[in-house]
């Protein structure tokens, strides 16, 4: 309630750009307020010798870039954001996308540079990551929750149809005044802000890289806060099935033929044979792209379980034949970090998630996180052998002497493709 509310008073203040701009022969010249009097948002607006010089010099660049970054998705953030490179590491081929981090700075400094480095570029979507060195700073969570939906409010009201990409905040250390409980207490406030909201796709970029201890890991976070290259791969891989969704990504389809023997169950350009089997009413099965709801969508040969807006939602989508035989099931899935789904056997549920996140097969030595990943179901009688890349899951799954095979959605993105079925 905390965030609504101070969405609702302060984002009148956000449109217009606060910081000093002074024009050159060549070029602009952008300086920092020297206070905080009328400036939108509240907490640290870093001031450092060093960090003017780096803004200066970042939104300068920034400048001479925007005439090619038109439409593109846009990167917001800080250090970690801008030590991606402005190309991305060619991470994302073919994508259109504009690195706007500046190390150093915070969401306030975010805020008020947003309508000139951001939305002057109409992006086509913005990922964002924000709030760390705010912490730093000594900024509460409530604070930085509070810039965070100032920010979304801005691009909602500039664009109420483009996607917005939150990735929760990364760990850090509280020897880099960073605590762990300060950045869960942070990320808690955030997804609350926007639960429910089908514009924003949540990324859970904080378990991906959070140890047990919920502080960052050092073979990852070499000073526990920037990024290796290592860092870097696992959050491009993290985003790229989100892009893809959004249609920024993988956009040609897949050129998969099943092996002899095999066919089919998703001819994967829409969801004919799959359907809703509700316990309590007739069951409705579909011959267009996507569900009613936009759950479940066919797109480009991959049948995807799409994030809920609501953070977690149960939900499961069968095929209408069912299969009273022996058979060989085969799929690739591929996760968003800690998603959780699974894969219906006849009824039973094979659990498919982001296992080493997710569990319960967080042992597992050839699972590729975020990355594509074949399923193996073997049905003889009433038992199921399950592999993943060769690897044992359930050696004795327990099924009934026929059924549908499903989809389950949870939390987080699941994809499916290649799906396909040989009766034994």
């Amino acid at each position: 309630m905390f965030v609504r509310v101070l969405l609702l008073v302060a984002s009148v203040y956000v449109s217009v750009e606060y910081c000093f701009v002074r024009a050159g022969e060549n070029a602009q010249t952008f300086v920092l307020p020297a206070t905080d009097d009328g400036l939108p948002g509240a907490g640290p607006i870093r001031r450092h010798d060093w960090f003017q010089t780096r803004w200066t010099e970042r939104r300068t660049a920034f400048t001479k870039e925007a005439s090619t970054q038109q439409g593109a998705v846009v990167f917001l953030g800080d250090s970690i954001t801008e030590g991606w490179g402005p190309q991305f590491r060619d991470q994302f081929p073919g994508l259109n996308a504009a690195n706007r981090g500046i190390g150093g700075d915070t969401t306030r400094g975010m805020l008020i540079r947003l309508q000139q480095d951001v939305l002057s570029l109409k992006p086509s979507a913005v990922v964002m990551l924000m709030g760390t060195n705010d912490l730093a700073e000594a900024a509460t969570p409530e604070v930085i929750a509070g810039n965070v939906a100032l920010i979304i409010t801005e691009l909602k009201k500039h664009n109420a149809e483009m996607p917005i990409i939150l990735c929760r905040v990364f760990p850090s250390s509280a020897s880099k005044k960073r605590p762990a409980e300060a950045i869960r207490k942070l990320n808690e406030l955030t997804d609350a802000a926007v639960k429910g909201d089908p514009q924003i796709t949540v990324l859970d970029t904080w378990t991906l890289y959070a140890d047990k201890q919920g502080d960052a890991k050092k073979e990852i976070f070499p000073d526990l806060l920037h990024l290796n290259e290592l860092g870097y791969t696992m959050w491009a891989r993290s985003l790229t099935p989100v892009l893809a969704t959004l249609g920024y990504l993988e956009t040609e389809p897949d050129d998969f033929q099943p092996e002899p023997g095999f066919r089919s169950l998703f001819n994967g350009s829409d969801l004919s044979g799959w359907g809703f089997r509700p316990k309590d009413s007739a069951a409705e099965y579909f011959t267009s792209i996507s569900t009613p709801d936009g759950r479940y969508v066919a797109l480009n040969d991959r049948l995807i379980v799409t994030t809920p807006p609501e953070g977690r939602r149960f939900q499961q989508l069968w095929t209408k034949e069912e299969f009273p035989d022996n058979f060989t099931l085969k799929l690739e899935f591929r996760a968003t970090p800690n998603a959780d789904s699974g894969v219906f056997i006849r009824k039973p549920q094979l659990q498919c998630r982001d296992y080493p996140l997710a569990g319960p097969y967080k042992e597992l030595k050839r699972y590729k996180p975020q990355q594509w990943n074949e399923l193996v179901v073997v049905v003889n009688g009433s038992v199921a052998y399950c592999t993943c890349n060769g690897e044992v899951l359930e050696a004795e799954l327990k099924l009934p002497e026929s059924g549908p095979i499903g989809l389950e959605g949870d939390r987080g993105q699941m994809e499916y493709r290649r799906i396909r079925i040989r009766k034994d």
